[in-house]
């Protein structure tokens, strides 16, 4: 978290009598290279009547030179710095290969524009026995870095110096006390000693103080300090000048704010100057540190007053909400997580897993109960990634929000997650049962086929001492897929497939013969569901102006409702079994076909078993009334047979009528839920919905963790004193819910 905050510094010098002032040169700007970003800086000096130039030293430092044309009796200097106060890592550099460990030397060319950075000033018997006790043994150069530092920091004792200039190193070992500046000065005269580039540095050091005290070492400063500082930087290839403090044994961090870096001290002083007359002088200074802005954070939240405010402003606002029944809505997408074994890989890595469909199938059912009685179950393919074999999952529930059921028994929708005991022969029955109560006699439903060329020829490319049974073939899927329809048999059909087609002219559903040139239907290969491997390519071609189309609807159409279908079809297929009367709507059933013979329809529903369960797949429709009937008629079907299908295939049609016309989402549109599996995660679309603070209490499994809560809720939450009160909890077994 970022702190702005802002540096006052003034010297004041004050003379008995007026004197003139020579030129001065000030050395308070911060340096091009500081890495603590510099927000603002001002520098005021009275007297006011004097003559400023900006210039740069031949080491890049900004100086101030300032003439004084007018004797005076005061010189002020007042420096302002408004600083953001970011977090530096110290370490983030990156080394040159060769300068990866100590001892290296530098390239020719870069030894000579070191050259000033490496001349050594100071040779005493006391820096050189310092130098006898550093370990110079091949070593790690940032490892290095750092001994050599807190050998320095641990070594020399701090002490505030008032007197002017800088000891010699053989001072400041001998008494093994010295300022920052004569710490600073004997690390410099180290590390050139040591092969390596350094220069000496003058600046402000701002340290804040904690937000909480320290567990395990110290805390600090007390309060916010700031003072003019002196520290070392060391010049190393790949990371360019690192900064040393000799004093705290640490790398300079973002409280290191940089005036001066020079090669030797006396260049790098922050004032430079004197005057010409007999006076004696007083000096005063001041250095402090204020914050000018820093947000609320973990360690420091808002204080007593704001909360005081924050809360009276949620209590305004939830009385406004309530007086006008303003309520949340919940929708999006959250995901959730199995509570049982969070470390599995498709709770982390995988996009899927051996619990992750069984989950998401308990939390489907679950939300089917509480959002949507009698809605459909619907198991599909999803999004398909490149380089995996298949599209993923995903399952559904639709429901109309007119309160009629789209699905009444759920008993007949199969649980995909449990074994099933369907046989290879229950598809043919289920589907012509499916035709009587379409109204249709199904002469037209026809068995497919895999196509026995294809197999013969996979199987025949296999290596001569390999066999189907072998494992670790190179494409596993593949060997399955292979081994499955040789062991069904090339004979034995896939599936059974009804042609249909919603007549326009007649409004009832119609077939019509799939003709073949090879005469039976083969299959195209793959692993997909049978209702995506129809060779429709292969139908009779029939011209665009003999098909029977659907006028498509127009966005401002009127529509009626939708009515009781499931009575209509049980009507129809009374009417068919030469019972009751026939209305209106179903005179004249059942039908096979149109009376034109040239149409072909392109649309099929398509039964299969698959892991002994019945699989329905339903073609895809361009009005929701017409795929309701069709629903309604695989439930009648279903439970005339007393036999538990699975949906897949198309979704309901979708309109954007719907979302213009009001009466028509209200009255015909199906709501949907829908879970599918993403890497680490099961990931769950709901509807928008009014909902009070259990959430999803009610309807996740016990099994799963809910770990995001949806956008709506948190696009909802925009303000602090609601951020203040949002809260997490268990409920019902291992559900968060989020609530107001």
């Amino acid at each position: 978290m970022t702190v702005t905050v802002a540096i006052h510094h003034t010297t004041v010098y004050r003379f008995d009598t007026l004197v003139e002032l020579t030129p001065h040169v000030f050395r308070l700007r911060p340096a091009a290279h500081s890495r603590t970003p510099i927000l603002a800086y001002s520098l005021r000096i009275s007297p006011g009547e004097h003559f400023i130039n900006w210039q740069q030293d031949p080491f890049g430092n900004h100086l101030a030179r300032v003439v004084f044309p007018r004797k005076t009796n005061v010189l002020s200097v007042e420096v302002e710095v408004v600083a953001a106060m970011t977090a530096i890592n110290p370490f983030d550099f990156f080394l040159e290969d060769y300068a990866q460990t100590v001892p290296f030397a530098y390239p020719d060319a870069l030894r000579k524009e070191l050259s000033p950075y490496l001349e050594l000033a100071e040779d005493g018997p006391l820096l050189q026995a310092f130098l006898a006790s550093i370990n110079r043994s091949a070593s790690g150069t940032v490892d290095f870095l750092v001994a050599i530092n807190q050998a320095v920091q641990r070594h020399i004792d701090y002490t505030v110096r008032m007197e002017v200039g800088v000891q010699s190193c053989e001072q400041t070992l001998e008494r093994r006390l010295g300022s920052c500046r004569d710490s600073a000065w004997l690390l410099v005269q180290l590390l050139r000693h040591l092969g390596l580039a350094a220069r000496f540095v003058s600046g402000y050091l701002v340290q804040l103080s904690a937000d909480q005290p320290s567990l395990d070492g110290p805390s600090g400063p007390s309060s916010d300090f700031t003072d003019l500082h002196a520290w070392a930087e060391v010049y190393i290839p790949g990371a360019g000048w690192i900064g040393m403090d000799a004093t705290s044994g640490l790398f300079a961090g973002e409280g290191h704010i940089p005036l001066a870096c020079t090669a030797d001290y006396a260049s790098a002083a922050p004032v430079t100057g004197g005057y010409v007359g007999v006076a004696s002088s007083t000096l005063h200074f001041e250095n402090r540190v204020s914050r000018l802005h820093e947000d609320p954070r973990v360690t420091k939240p808002y204080s007593d007053t704001q909360w005081d405010a924050i809360l009276a402003l949620g209590d305004a606002v939830d009385a406004e909400l309530t007086n006008a029944d303003v309520r949340l809505t919940m929708g999006g997408e959250p995901t959730f997580v199995s509570v049982d074994d969070m470390d599995a890989p498709e709770w982390n890595t995988d996009a899927d897993g051996a619990m992750k469909q069984r989950l998401a199938s308990q939390l489907l059912r679950r939300l089917r109960e509480a959002f949507g009685p009698g809605g459909l179950l619907y198991h599909g393919q999803g999004k398909w990634y490149p380089g995996e074999p298949l599209p993923r999952w995903q399952m559904a529930c639709f429901w109309r929000k007119d309160g009629q059921p789209v699905w009444r028994d759920v008993s007949l929708l199969a649980d995909t997650t449990t074994p099933g005991s369907a046989g290879t022969d229950a598809a043919e029955p289920f589907i012509r049962a499916l035709a009587a109560h379409l109204g249709l006699r199904g002469s037209h439903i026809l068995p497919a086929f895999e196509d026995p060329l294809i197999a013969l020829q996979q199987e025949s490319m296999l290596p001569d001492n390999l066999t189907l049974d072998t494992p670790h073939l190179a494409d596993d899927a593949e060997r399955r897929r292979l081994v499955g329809v040789l062991q069904r048999g090339l004979q034995t059909p896939a599936g059974w497939v009804l042609p249909v087609h919603w007549g326009q002219r007649t409004q009832r559903w119609h077939s019509s013969p799939w003709t073949f040139r090879r005469g039976a239907m083969h299959l195209l290969p793959g692993d997909s569901p049978m209702g995506l491997r129809m060779p429709l390519n292969s139908l009779p071609w029939v011209p665009f102006e003999a098909q029977d189309h659907e006028p498509e609807r127009s966005l401002y159409e009127s529509v009626p409702p939708l009515g009781d279908i499931a009575a209509e079809v049980v009507a129809r297929a009374t009417v068919a079994k030469g019972k009751g009367r026939a209305s209106a709507k179903i005179a004249g059933a059942p039908a096979d076909g149109p009376a034109d013979p040239l149409w072909v329809p392109h649309t099929a529903v398509a039964v299969e078993v698959r892991e002994g369960r019945l699989y329905v797949f339903l073609p895809p429709l361009s009005a929701l009334e017409h795929y309701l009937d069709l629903v309604a008629s695989v439930e009648a079907a279903a439970a005339a047979l007393q036999q538990p299908v699975v949906i897949e295939g198309y979704q309901p049609p979708t309109m954007s009528a719907w979302c213009v016309c009001p009466s028509r989402l209200t009255r015909a549109s199906s709501k949907s839920t829908s879970t599918r599996p993403r890497v680490g995660v099961s990931w769950c679309t709901t509807p928008q919905r009014s909902t009070r603070p259990r959430v999803y209490a009610d309807s996740a499994p016990r099994s799963l963790w809910l770990t995001v809560a949806t956008p709506a809720l948190a696009a909802a939450i925009t303000s602090p004193w609601a951020a203040s009160r949002l809260r997490t909890a268990r409920c019902c077994g291992g559900l968060t819910c989020c609530a107001v």
